[in-house]
């Protein structure tokens, strides 16, 4: 078995910066649940999987949503960048304090009675000497043409910026419309970096791959997958899996004008 095969955190790229000033950067998606199973057992998810930013999906949003953000922050070591709240209705960006955040455009969606209310969390966010950019985590429709429409806006998130990252919960496969759009825009990083596994759902017995890190071009993706970790830690801590994506984000010219 390889070392990209086995999914195993300690042989990926560390997280820092780079001779030339770009950085390299770990991004976790991660279906939560709305902390609905082993809390601790999440906490230590998150924390075997190192990340820089995480994309959080299903963070609580009905029993004191900021209380329970801003305990998974806490105990992960992080701190809220954007979502959470009402706006963004379920998804949540957390990041390290190597994460800087230049601006906040968490967004509604319009719904269709009788489902649920969903929306984007994003926040431009700088590292080190890499040039800014978009990060969003999202949770999308299981209705298909609802769907389909966000698949379609979330391209706007990038907020005119070259350079963004959409961590999320897609709930469709990657054969179908909708993510066959956003991949023509976007690199989906199992796709152009396979690492660890490619399904996502259910982590007792993964058929599926619903969940996926995309980065715009420009966004080197060095490995993206499904890490190798303690079966019972992945079944005790929420219903799906985590997603890394480790990214090489390029170094801002001006930055190194200046």
């Amino acid at each position: 078995m390889t070392a990209a095969a086995s999914g195993r955190i300690a042989d990926l790229p560390p997280s820092g910066p780079q001779a030339d000033g770009g950085e390299i950067v770990r991004v976790l998606s991660y279906n939560i649940r709305s902390q609905r199973d082993d809390r601790r057992a999440l906490v230590r998810v998150i924390r075997e999987c190192g990340p820089d930013l995480v994309c959080v999906q299903e963070s609580p949003r009905y029993w004191r949503p900021e209380g329970q953000a801003a305990w998974l922050a806490r105990n992960t070591g992080t701190v809220i960048l954007s979502g959470g709240g009402r706006t963004a209705a379920g998804p949540l960006l957390l990041g390290t304090l190597r994460a800087q955040v230049l601006r906040r455009a968490d967004r509604l969606l319009p719904k269709r009675r009788g489902l649920h209310a969903r929306g984007f969390a994003t926040a431009v966010v700088r590292i080190g000497g890499a040039v800014p950019f978009a990060l969003t985590s999202c949770h999308l429709s299981v209705d298909p043409p609802e769907r389909l429409t966000q698949f379609q806006l979330l391209p706007e998130q990038s907020l005119g910026l070259p350079h963004s990252v959409i961590g999320g919960d897609f709930n469709e496969h990657p054969e179908h419309e909708g993510w066959g759009l956003l991949a023509k825009r976007y690199q989906d990083g199992w796709a152009t970096a396979p690492w660890g596994g490619e399904y996502t759902s259910r982590p007792g017995d993964p058929f599926q791959r619903l969940d996926a890190v995309f980065a715009s071009p420009g966004i080197e993706v060095l490995a993206c997958g499904v890490p190798s970790l303690p079966r019972e830690e992945l079944l005790a801590a929420t219903d799906h899996l985590p997603v890394i994506a480790v990214l090489r984000v390029p170094a801002d010219p001006e930055r190194a004008a200046g």
